[in-house]
């Protein structure tokens, strides 16, 4: 390799971080792996700001967090690189852009019904979805796991976690649990057995230039641990969750329909350990059965549109709290959009709030366990886990896919042609052709459009 290309790229303004968190979060489709892979590609092969260890380093303290990791990786990612600013800013654009895009199809939801030009587009992106996963599990597991024939420890974590979520159905936070003790005792009895570097392709990394943040780059001042930056972040993140909690509160009463949102969400956001999917089937019950701010039905249609927006998935609490505040009509009868989307930011904030407050808070603390292999090799052992995971949410869209669900929640027994022809035709693009992701989603969403809308089939 030489000189000028092992040189790390110059420094990245903040300007130049605000464009790329941007993009980031209009084209994030695919659910966190899909996210996940975006940023790896990005900022990882093609930018070269962060390595691989310091990225996989981050990613496995986010997923042992609970919230939405994706959009958690993102704000560490800004953090690290611009301080708090970075993080706030990379934080909020990855999800603002998928927040008004919901609340706008959440207003077109309820005030027209269902769109034959939205239900096309959404029905050509679904293959692009479960092709993301794919691809993001593909990658993620030869840059994480290794070489199976060196390091077969993580593969093995990677399959069992994989069994026990598709075959067993034991809860995400069971196998998280169960992966970080694993990775705890490897660490005593077998402290090589999850590869060099706790599992993080150490071999791998060789062939990338150097990056600006390096694995061996020095942790930057404002990263590093201070009691009172602790302090400082806690009392703010107090502040930002009391203030509108009581400004709620005292505008609508503790049984007002926002400040209930506002409460739900925050309980919501504390329980939603191993991303949305684990969290969905309680928000479900609560907001269905206890609060009735929406049916059932409804409820499976937000999820569809949560799943086929950018952002993170969980974005769906925006779907939730439009149609709360629409059907309560938390703004008066005559302004039914304007409540809903006073609802949806409600529920958005207290939702996400949380995983601001975890990373600005918890970041210094992990950046000063880089090397520590006590402390990395059960994230190492996490990220491994979470392989498995991906595998079978990847199964699962693919199934979807390949099978429409009929009313009774089951999948149907004829394959459907045309998407699996998307999802072909998305895989090409993205694997042989090399295509970027949101070049596939607007070609795949055309050709469903082309497909499924009436007036132009």
């Amino acid at each position: 390799m030489n000189a000028p290309a092992a040189r790390p790229p110059p420094v990245v303004s903040f300007a130049e971080a605000f464009r790329f968190w941007l993009q980031l979060g209009l084209i994030s489709f695919g659910g966190p792996a899909g996210q996940i892979a975006i940023m790896h590609r990005e900022l990882v092969e093609k930018r070269r700001w962060v390595s691989e260890k310091r990225f996989l380093h981050a990613l496995n303290f986010c997923m042992v967090l609970p919230g939405p990791e994706a959009q958690q990786l993102a704000t560490y990612l800004g953090w690290l690189m611009h301080k708090t600013r970075g993080g706030v800013v990379a934080g909020a654009l990855f999800v603002l852009p998928s927040l008004l895009l919901l609340i706008a199809l959440s207003w077109i939801y309820m005030a027209f019904g269902q769109q034959p030009l939205v239900a096309g587009i959404f029905y050509g992106i679904k293959p692009v979805v479960a092709v993301i996963v794919l691809h993001a599990l593909h990658r993620i597991a030869s840059k994480s796991l290794g070489n199976p024939l060196v390091a077969p420890v993580p593969w093995a974590i990677a399959a069992i976690s994989f069994i026990a979520i598709w075959a067993l159905r034991l809860p995400f936070p069971v196998v998280v649990l169960g992966a970080m003790l694993t990775g705890a005792v490897l660490a005593r009895v077998a402290p090589a057995s999850l590869g060099r570097g706790g599992g993080h392709a150490s071999a791998l990394t060789n062939a990338y230039p150097a990056a600006l943040i390096d694995d061996d780059t020095p942790t930057p001042p404002h990263a590093l641990f201070r009691r009172s930056r602790l302090a400082a972040v806690l009392l703010a993140g107090a502040a930002l969750w009391l203030l509108p909690m009581a400004a709620l509160f005292f505008s609508y009463g503790w049984q007002g329909t926002l400040t209930q949102i506002g409460w739900f969400f925050t309980k919501a956001a504390l329980l939603t350990f191993g991303g949305a999917y684990a969290v969905l089937p309680y928000v479900n019950q609560a907001a269905v059965e206890h609060y009735q701010w929406l049916s059932t039905a409804q409820m499976m249609d937000g999820l569809a549109l949560g799943e086929t927006t950018p952002g993170p998935l969980i974005i769906v609490v925006a779907f939730v709290g439009f149609v709360g505040g629409w059907a309560r009509q938390v703004a008066g009868p005559d302004a039914l959009f304007l409540g809903g989307a006073l609802a949806a930011c409600v529920a958005t904030w207290f939702t996400f709030l949380p995983s601001f407050i975890f990373i600005l808070a918890g970041g210094p603390w992990v950046e000063s366990t880089r090397g520590n292999l006590r402390l990395t090799a059960p994230l190492a052992a996490v990220t491994a886990a979470v392989v498995g995971v991906i595998a079978n949410l990847a199964l699962f869209f693919i199934a979807a896919v390949a099978y429409t669900a009929g009313a009774n929640g089951f999948f149907g027994t004829q394959p459907d042609w045309a998407a699996l022809a998307l999802m072909a035709g998305a895989a090409l693009a993205l694997w042989r052709l090399k295509w970027g992701v949101i070049a596939v989603i607007a070609a795949s969403g055309l050709a469903g459009l082309l497909l499924r809308w009436p007036g132009l089939a």
